[in-house]
């Protein structure tokens, strides 16, 4: 759903004694940015998600989680973020019981680059709850990952809840590789509960190819004596 690269390192202490783990850090690759998610926010004040002892018993394992988000620059540019493969490397330090220093440092980890086809659609706004039976709006975003130009018309398909207001069929015009547009939608739900948005369709007319969007997001459907 977007661009954002959640990295999971598992880190296990083979050896027959504790140690102190000094830190554990993610060095991202010059397109992102990183958040370490190992930390939790009690009383104002960060505290470890491992608790204040940070020494690591014998065969005990660690899972640490980070995030990486690309950089301004590079996240415009569709045909750029896709294709990178490099997010960054690991550095680990830590002290044995004797007080001896240990550090690994990892190669360039890896990820599998994500394939978007030739065209990208994303939701930017969606309300969480909605009103049975009455309008609502989305937004979405159609990002050419090709290299090519595209002529875009967009089709909005019914499902047995989910009604498009508007009139399908509407051209959008050229979209040149890696830009995008935004998209405002109005549509209605006819059926309770938790219900997909689904039925859009996107054709190229210079290629007369057809692309197909279904399950793009969910919403909950409740009356409206319920929500009021």
């Amino acid at each position: 759903q977007t661009d954002e690269v959640f990295l999971e390192a598992q880190i296990q202490n083979i050896t027959t004694s504790p140690m102190f783990m000094e830190k554990v850090s993610l060095e991202p690759s010059m397109m992102y940015n990183v958040a370490e998610l190992n930390t939790v926010d009690t009383a104002g004040e960060s505290e470890s998600t491992f608790g204040s002892r940070t020494y690591l018993q014998p065969m005990d394992t660690r899972q640490y989680l980070y995030c990486l988000k690309p950089k301004q620059e590079f996240a415009e540019k569709a045909g750029v973020i896709k294709g990178v493969t490099v997010i960054g490397k690991l550095d680990i330090v830590w002290k044995t019981n004797l007080g001896e220093r240990g550090r690994l440092q990892t190669s360039q980890l890896q990820r599998m680059a994500p394939g978007y086809g030739d065209v990208r659609l994303s939701l930017e706004t969606i309300p969480d709850t909605v009103n049975l039976e009455e309008p609502f709006d989305i937004t979405c975003k159609i990002t050419n990952c090709s290299e090519r130009t595209m002529d875009l018309v967009l089709e909005m398909c019914n499902t047995n809840s989910i009604h498009w207001c508007g009139v399908s069929g509407k051209q959008l015009g050229k979209l040149h590789p890696s830009s995008s547009l935004h998209l405002a939608l109005t549509l209605l739900s006819s059926v309770q509960g938790l219900q997909s948005v689904s039925g859009l369709r996107l054709t190229d007319t210079f290629l007369k190819r057809t692309y197909e969007y279904d399950d793009i997001a969910q919403v909950c459907v409740v009356s409206s004596e319920v929500k009021q």
